[in-house]
């Protein structure tokens, strides 16, 4: 924060508390340093009083103890910054560097936090910080928090309210003696324990950065300071600066486009509890662009695990077909392979499509895979999954960026990347995995999403681009071995995953959700049916990206799971709200981003045309018809079933598969049912 814009009142009290000759010395407490160096000598009690050039000094070089030794060198810095910076330079420095307790690093996030004012606003305004308030904030630097070797309970009010007392009358007495305060304002000052504010450090929603919808951010950040060794103790402390990957740009885009609060979000017209989580992450570096899972940090994450990751995810349904169609091609099972939709499981159980019987699936016995994907066919899934193994499709999900899935058993989440496929499927996730029966999160997804982006090559989704902290001179410098390390991982066939994506990108279009300036993009929609007994839905999803932006989309509702509807009272499926969000979010995001409108790499049509996977039928000949006709010369050749020998010419259809709104279609079992099907589109 600038200096000059913190409020005058501001810098009087903290100068009054710490160091009331601040503007009249050079820097150095002589005395304080012969007083350390006697008592390092003999043994007496230690002693750490210093100027603020020299606290500060201290914190910028992160000296630790209070010794003669760590004082020489205390005042040795701070002769320099006093050499190299004016007064308020170092002030400022100041100011914005240290610790007030209640996890405030600077003063505008103390002000914050004790009285929800800024020290932005000029003295006399509306909301300015007043003299009795400016020496609270003062009178806590000295120690904001109990400290358990010495017994003594720190200066914050709401934990030593006696003490406070005292050391802010300290702070105000020195106020008037140096003119900063006229005796008469002394005698009318009364403590501002009206205006105080009440600190819950469970919550820690004031100040803390995550009582807004970027506070699972924060959250993030925290986790991977950790894994980098930076403890909270440390960076409580201040003096760092993090800079995170949300692109501020994409960001806005997103809580415009999920954001029940929105106005211009499709949620906006459903009922409050109707909830959205959206993530997009750049597929090229695995940075998070956009996370929106919820209003605030302390609350819910509907885009990732909470209860310290027992909970969370939802059934993605028929968009995790897309793991499973990258396990297929592994398999050297081509796109265009034939397939039964309409077989059932070996003891005649029935595999649900999505509502849709024979009548309804035109290719029948012999559906090509790409056929199956656009129509989102659960059948052909499922026995994709029975011939190679389900535990081939946990571990395409697991190489694409799937860390955790919950069983639908127990609901007990599983660690893919700790735990090997095969010892996870089939004893907790069987064939049903194929078109999406187990929950995940909607961060995992939107990795997976941006593998299959980047042609196979897998990055780890993050949210920290770098890590700084304050030198001796007061400049921020990156910490060396610290923030961003990206590490690319080729995961797949990139020839076999631009088979993928260039049928992916035929559904946006078959739904309606073309993106802007004709820019190429895959997609994919899915729902999970609410339960067994009614063929509400529960839990809708769209997933899909662009060379340079990923993003998955869950909607569904908080707490117990309701059915969802749209505003007309039909049931909602992938290609309705979510798909809405999908496609607001990715025109906002490429466009306030200025990004070029970049192409997927062509088909490459790999496989085995022999495999001995798939399961249906040979096509029959096609037939001649009259000049003209269908079959006939100068006609389509595709005969009488077209929907068998032209799958890929586009018929509007996909009637009611979750990939086509007007008509959305069922799933008969629900996620806890062991039963083949459930709801793939």
């Amino acid at each position: 924060m600038p200096t000059e814009k913190i409020s005058p009142v501001v810098k009087n009290a903290v100068m009054a508390a710490e160091d009331k000759n601040f503007l009249d010395h050079e820097g150095i407490d002589l005395k304080g340093i012969a007083r350390a160096a006697w008592n390092n000598f003999s043994g007496g009690d230690t002693q750490g009083a210093s100027t603020i050039t020299q606290q500060y000094a201290r914190h910028a070089a992160d000296l630790s103890g209070i010794n003669y030794n760590r004082k020489i060198r205390e005042a040795v810095l701070a002769r320099k910054l006093e050499q190299d910076l004016t007064k308020d330079q170092i002030l400022g420095y100041y100011l914005n560097a240290i610790y007030y307790g209640r996890g405030a690093n600077g003063i505008e996030a103390a002000a914050q936090m004790y009285f929800r004012k800024s020290v932005l606003v000029p003295p006399g305004q509306k909301n300015a910080i007043t003299y009795e308030e400016a020496a609270v904030l003062a009178s806590v630097i000295k120690q904001p928090e109990p400290d358990p070797s010495t017994g003594h309970k720190g200066y914050d009010p709401q934990t030593n309210l006696e003490a406070a007392k005292e050391r802010w009358n300290y702070t105000l007495g020195n106020m008037v003696e140096k003119g900063w305060m006229t005796a008469d304002e002394r005698a009318k000052a009364v403590y501002p324990e009206k205006t105080l504010q009440k600190y819950d450090p469970k919550k820690c929603s004031i100040g803390c950065g995550i009582d807004k919808p970027t506070g699972n951010v924060v959250n993030y950040v925290r986790d991977e300071l950790d894994a980098m060794g930076i403890p909270p103790e440390e960076w409580k402390r201040g003096g760092y600066r993090i800079t995170t990957t949300i692109n501020p740009k994409a960001q806005q885009s997103a809580e415009e486009a999920a954001r029940w609060a929105s106005k211009t979000s499709p949620m906006h017209k459903l009922p409050k509890y109707y909830k959205a989580a959206l993530v997009a992450i750049d597929p090229s570096n695995g940075r998070v662009l956009a996370y929106y899972g919820g209003e605030n940090g302390t609350g819910y994450d509907y885009a990732g695990l909470n209860d310290g990751g027992n909970s969370g995810g939802h059934a993605p349904g028929s968009t995790f077909k897309i793991y499973t169609l990258a396990a297929a091609l592994r398999a050297e099972i081509p796109m265009d392979s034939r397939w039964d939709a309409l077989k059932d499981d070996d003891n005649g159980r029935k595999i649900s499509n999505a509502g849709r019987d024979g009548n309804d699936i035109k290719c029948g016995k012999s559906c090509t895979l790409e056929q199956s994907t656009i129509s989102s066919y659960n059948v052909p899934f499922y026995w994709i999954a029975d011939g190679i193994g389900p535990d081939k499709v946990v571990a395409a999900a697991r190489d694409a960026g799937v860390r955790i899935m919950f069983d639908t058993a127990k609901g007990t989440p599983h660690n893919l990347a700790k735990d090997e496929p095969k010892d996870l499927a089939p004893a907790f996730f069987d064939n049903e995995v194929a078109f999406g029966q187990y929950p995940i999160t909607v961060l995992d997804h939107a990795n997976g999403v941006a593998t299959l982006a980047n042609r196979g090559v897998y990055n780890k989704a993050h949210f920290i681009l770098s890590v700084e902290k304050r030198d001796a001179n007061g400049k921020f410098v990156k910490i060396p071995g610290k923030g961003e390390k990206l590490d690319p991982k080729p995961r797949f066939e990139a020839n076999q995953i631009d088979d993928i994506n260039a049928v992916l990108q035929k559904i946006p279009d078959n739904i309606n959700r073309d993106l802007k300036e004709d820019r190429p993009a895959t997609g994919k929609t899915g729902t999970w049916e609410l339960n067994q007994e009614r063929s509400d839905n529960g839990d809708a999803w769209m997933v899909g990206g662009t060379p340079q932006i990923a993003a998955a989309v869950w909607v569904g509702t908080e707490g117990k799971r309701r059915a969802i509807q749209e505003t007309g009272g039909r049931k909602m499926s992938g290609s309705g709200t979510p798909a809405t969000i999908w496609e607001m979010f990715m025109d906002l995001a490429h466009s306030r981003m200025g990004l070029d409108v970049k192409r997927f790499e062509e088909r490459k049509n790999t496989g085995d045309p022999d495999s001995t996977y798939p399961n249906g039928q040979s096509p029959p000949p096609p037939t001649q018809g009259p000049p003209g006709g269908p079959g006939g010369p100068g006609g389509d050749n595709c005969g009488l079933l077209p929907d068998i020998l032209c799958p890929d010419r586009d018929r509007g259809g996909n009637n009611g598969n979750g990939n086509q709104g007007p008509n959305p279609g069922t799933q008969t079992p629900p996620p806890q049912n062991p039963f083949p099907g459930g709801g793939g589109g």
